[in-house]
């Protein structure tokens, strides 16, 4: 084989594993764990359902972009044997991490509020357009 021919089998296999590389990643993504370690107020989050279809425990949840009803659990400690569940409408943007966590005035409280610890873009997404 000459090396012209290698050349076009290596050009042509380089191509092909781009083209293979090339993805319509769309999704945003809802992570129940905390961004910021430092606040001691802030607890980490299952988030149990969107729309109210069951998640898969890991994170990050798959979302797409729009208003979404997420639901949310505190995970289990010293004082209460279940988390508390709660359910909240969340606008989610497109192509972003969200990394959601409770922020309790004590760590035995059960009453939380739920924000946005911190907010990233997710690399390699790319924003669908919408085709009529």
């Amino acid at each position: 084989m000459t090396h012209l021919a290698k050349l076009v089998f290596t050009l042509a296999g380089a191509a092909a594993l781009l083209a293979a590389c090339a993805t319509d990643y769309h999704y945003s993504q809802l992570d129940g764990r905390r961004y910021n370690l430092t606040p001691i107020d802030t607890y980490p989050l299952i988030v149990v359902s969107v729309d109210g279809k069951s998640t898969p425990i890991n994170s990050p949840v798959l979302v797409d972009a729009g208003s979404h009803q997420v639901g949310v659990q505190t995970f289990p400690d010293r004082a209460h044997r279940f988390g508390t569940e709660r359910t909240l409408t969340f606008d989610v943007k497109p192509c972003t991490h969200y990394y959601l966590v409770a922020v309790k005035t004590t760590p035995l409280a059960s009453d939380y509020t739920v924000k946005v610890d911190y907010e990233e873009p997710v690399p390699g997404c790319s924003v669908r357009v919408a085709t009529k």
